[in-house]
């Protein structure tokens, strides 16, 4: 028995074992399957591979590098600085800018400071005093701008509070801003932004320069949404289209994303493969009496006397600063990502199979009806011997022979 039974497992290898289908007369059930079907071919065709492009492998791994230059000349006349000419080398922070570029369009000017004693600024807790011991010498003023000399400054009643005297930078900076920013017509500047990308999975590289061989092109093109390969913006069209009017963002300053999608489909020509540029508001500009909107620092430009003595010129600068970021993706076909995605399709076509199989066995009236027709219960039982009246097998009738055989020879 163990080598039949072991022949016949060997044997069983080669069968070809299908599925037993029920035909299910439901006009309902049947609806809902060609439904689900339809949904589900709808979905791989339509998201899928004509949305999504599951035909295609991608690279997201970007790799790009930025230039930027700014040209425009300004004439301004101020108290503090007299006339004068802004030119890119004054107004751009740094000089030799990439992702990211600062141009100054209001500034606080504070002229001629040296290193003496002076009275430290009100509006500074730390620097409020109604006797001397309430300035230690030495000791530095928080949040103010120089170091206590240990004299209390008062103006006025004799028990009236006043101010620490401090050794720092005198006078002090100046706090009121101008009503109107210094450098508004930077509005009317340009910027040019070279981009270079390139993506190693495919060995893709392009530029957002047009290829061609006219060198007066760069002089006389400015962007628009339908040229998308001239990058040179106007500064104020930049925060126009972010949804900012540039003389009100001037006063204080803020920051500006300009972002540089690229979206390329390589099954198709080099020439489609376009930039896509967007452009946002980052700072904290929510509300009109916001603490915390705009962008400023500050910065100082050093003298010295004939009698060698040291000053500087002070200069709270405010601005706009420009963030650039560049994303993109690439795709081009591939056999195995469209392999993967068939197969997911198939999957989900089972599925729908499986979810009417349980609308038809379980929710509706008829179910234990369809339950009965598609299980079918087997059970096993073993052959027990005959008795009166019953056919005998084969082998009681090879007993019976061997006993008449018997009988005969005797």
């Amino acid at each position: 028995m163990g080598q039949v039974a072991w022949k016949g497992l060997f044997l069983s290898l080669f069968d070809y074992k299908t599925e037993k289908y029920v035909i299910a007369k439901n006009k309902k059930v049947g609806i809902l399957f060609r439904i689900v079907q339809l949904s589900i071919l709808a979905y791989l065709v339509g998201w899928v591979f004509v949305v999504k492009k599951g035909y295609q492998d991608t690279d997201t791994s970007i790799q790009s590098s930025v230039i930027t230059k700014l040209k425009g000349v300004a004439y301004t006349n101020t108290t503090e600085l007299g006339p004068r000419l802004w030119d890119v080398v004054d107004y751009v922070i740094p000089p030799q800018g990439e992702n990211v570029f600062f141009v100054v369009t209001n500034l606080i000017v504070t002229p001629n400071q040296r290193q003496e004693k002076c009275r430290e600024s009100y509006g500074i807790p730390d620097a409020v005093c109604t006797k001397n011991s309430d300035c230690p010498e030495g000791e530095p003023v928080i949040a103010g701008n120089g170091v206590k000399t240990g004299r209390c400054l008062k103006s006025g009643a004799i028990n009236t509070t006043g101010t620490c005297e401090i050794f720092a930078w005198c006078p002090l900076e100046k706090r009121q801003k101008p009503k109107i920013p210094v450098l508004g017509k930077a509005e009317n500047f340009t910027v040019y932004i070279k981009n270079s990308i390139r993506f190693p999975k495919f060995n893709f590289s392009k530029t957002n320069i047009l290829n061609t061989e006219d060198d007066s092109f760069l002089k006389t093109c400015r962007y628009s949404k339908e040229n998308h390969y001239c990058p040179i913006f106007y500064l104020g069209k930049i925060v126009s289209w972010s949804g900012n009017k540039f003389q009100e963002m001037a006063m204080e300053g803020g920051v500006i994303g300009i972002q540089i999608e690229w979206d390329c489909n390589l099954d198709r020509d080099e020439s489609e493969c376009h930039p896509q540029y967007s452009f946002t508001r980052l700072d904290n500009k929510f509300t009109v009496k916001s603490i915390s909107s705009g962008y400023n620092f500050r910065y100082a430009k050093y003298y010295r006397d004939v009698n060698g003595s040291d000053y500087r010129t002070l200069i709270k600068a405010y601005g706009i600063r420009f963030d650039i970021m560049v994303n993109g993706k690439a795709g081009k076909f591939s056999i195995i990502p469209t392999i993967i995605n068939i197969g997911s399709g198939l999957a989900l076509m089972g599925a729908g199979a499986f979810f009417c199989d349980l609308v038809l066995l379980y929710l509706i009236k008829k179910s234990n009806f369809y339950r009965d027709k598609k299980f079918e219960e087997v059970k096993s039982s073993k052959k027990t011997l005959p008795v009166n009246g019953q056919k005998k097998s084969k082998s009681h009738d090879a007993i019976d022979q061997m006993k008449h055989l018997q009988s005969v020879e005797t």
